[in-house]
């Protein structure tokens, strides 16, 4: 089991507590992108990493769903390995890719192509990780998700080299995100927080963890969504993601992100979006192998009737999950979005071969079970 040893900064005005951990630290490396390094909370952490007269370069074009080709840009566009630490604020993406930077440029890094190949790093440069989403967890996560354009899907670097020494939650540097950012990378997290869950390797740490994610979520996401400048709300959802990452580390995702690999890989569509279309039929088909775990999770959703029997709080569970994606205004088909119909058995052979994922689902699915669930995600005709 990995084992996470980040120190962590949290809360509202904490944005001076970062240049501690500056000390000794002379040439820096900041990954971020061009939306996110222009908010007045950024450009607040730029001008500390920026005293004491350290050099600090930036690395502002990280896009959406990276490559490995962009990857291979970025690490053009930053040829000089001497930095004594890698800074990382931004989504999912631009954490991930900071993460791989801070191997990439240790003088001992396999290269790209190796980790891409299966090599395991050994060291890397100091890493300092601030989440500007609440989503995707990757600040706890020992995961880089790259996109592979040739294979129409997405490949994960793993290693516990990858975790960072450093993660800031800083609830300020979210409340610009756009409603619909919020949303689906809000659902993001709880799609990692309730497939970790009911995986088949969740154990006793990944389940606290799953709990306590779940929790600050289904209390806080809608009142994040409504009301950005809610900084609790926003503190407890980057908790919840920062939760859901960890469940990644100590658990795994299945079904729901083995199937938006290739709506990702194929069409990128954001990562969010695509988790957030298939988490209810994704786990309509898991409930009836994780009964007692959904009727949990059901015990957490605010209002909840706590009256029921198990077997209709998991039912209940899975109708809160297609409504919450409703009323959070997120895309509920893919043919809204640009995929064929007649793409799925394409995709279902994609999804199957996420065999890292679909080990982990707590039933076994076929090509025509994911045929079928790919289907429900159509106008019906």
């Amino acid at each position: 089991m990995v084992t996470i040893n980040s120190t962590l900064i949290s809360g509202a005005g904490c944005i001076p507590a970062i240049a501690p951990l500056l000390t000794g630290k002379k040439r820096l490396l900041l990954v971020s992108d061009t939306n996110i390094i222009r908010l007045a909370a950024t450009q607040q952490i730029v001008t500390l990493l920026q005293a004491e007269g350290r050099q600090v370069q930036l690395i502002d074009n990280v896009p959406p769903e990276p490559s490995q080709h962009d990857v291979t840009r970025i690490l053009g566009d930053a040829p000089d390995a001497a930095f004594d630490m890698v800074v990382g604020i931004g989504g999912g993406s631009v954490l991930d890719v900071a993460k791989l930077l801070s191997v990439l440029h240790h003088p001992r890094s396999p290269g790209l192509e190796a980790l891409l190949a299966g090599e395991k790093p050994t060291d890397r440069i100091p890493s300092l990780l601030i989440p500007a989403t609440a989503g995707t967890g990757s600040e706890a996560t020992p995961n880089a998700i790259l996109a592979i354009p040739e294979q129409n899907t997405k490949v994960g670097i793993i290693s516990p080299v990858l975790l960072p020494d450093y993660v800031a939650l800083l609830p300020e540097l979210t409340t610009s995100m756009p409603a619909h950012i919020a949303s689906s990378t809000g659902i993001d997290a709880l799609c990692h927080l309730i497939e970790c869950f009911t995986a088949t390797i969740a154990n006793p740490v990944s389940d606290n963890v799953a709990l306590t994610g779940l929790r600050k979520l289904l209390n806080n996401i809608e009142t994040a969504v409504n009301e950005p400048q809610n900084l609790a709300a926003r503190l407890e959802m980057l908790w919840a993601s920062y939760y859901g990452g960890a469940a990644i580390t100590h658990a795994g995702t299945h079904l729901v992100h083995a199937l938006s690999y290739p709506l990702g890989g194929t069409y990128h569509l954001p990562h969010g979006v695509a988790n957030a279309i298939l988490l209810a039929p994704c786990m309509k088909v898991v409930r009836p192998h994780a009964v007692e775990k959904f009727a949990q999770v059901w015990d957490l959703v605010p209002g909840a009737d706590l009256s029921l029997s198990d077997e209709a709080k998991s039912h209940a569970l899975v109708d809160y999950f297609a409504a919450l994606v409703k009323r959070l205004n997120l895309p509920d088909n893919l043919e809204s979005l640009g995929v064929p119909r007649a793409d799925i058995p394409a995709l279902a052979d994609a999804a199957l071969n996420v065999k890292r994922l679909m080990n982990n689902a707590p039933c076994t699915v076929d090509h025509n079970d994911v045929q079928a669930i790919y289907q429900t995600l159509f106008p019906v005709k």
